[in-house]
């Protein structure tokens, strides 16, 4: 029987209206320094391995599903470094369904594995200076590395709105 998540239970009721859906983002970062993006299947995207936190998750457990489950690695230390809202954080997928992320960004700097992509949710995985991003970039996910580039060890409340 195949897992139904949190989201597409509320999905069901509600159908395409917007969700408020709490996630959260791993920005995982190689010897260089690069960040680990993932081509997404559904739009063509880069972006940043996530998702959203299920009934019952931590937001720590949440993190390490995602990221294993997207990119086969296992997340061995995060950091939250942000916490990104508001109407900046509103997304539409492909398919017509709209959320708001309410989203902590985690920095992994400690993780152990090959990344490779599921070919799922994503197709292929890279990592990328933080200087030369693809210009199609999953455009919630701006504000998560533009706060990476400001983080100096304090965690970060952005206020950005569109």
């Amino acid at each position: 029987m195949e897992h139904v998540s949190y989201a597409q239970s509320l999905r069901s009721q509600v159908g395409a209206l917007p969700l408020f859906l709490p996630g959260v983002r791993a920005v995982i970062r190689d010897a260089h320094e690069r960040v680990l993006l993932q081509r997404r299947a559904d739009t063509g995207r880069w972006g940043l391995p996530g998702g959203a936190v299920e009934l019952g998750e931590t937001a720590l457990q949440a993190l390490r599903r995602e990221v294993r489950e997207e990119t086969g690695l296992d997340v061995v230390e995060a950091e939250p470094f942000a916490l990104h809202s508001g109407a900046a954080q509103a997304f539409t997928y492909p398919n017509g369904d709209s959320v708001q992320c309410f989203a902590v960004a985690f920095l992994v700097r400690s993780w152990t594995g090959v990344p490779r992509a599921d070919g799922a949710e994503g197709l292929e995985l890279a990592f990328w200076p933080l200087d030369a991003l693809p210009a199609n970039l999953v455009s919630i996910h701006h504000e998560t590395l533009e706060a990476l580039r400001g983080y100096r060890g304090r965690f970060l409340l952005p206020e950005s709105n569109p």
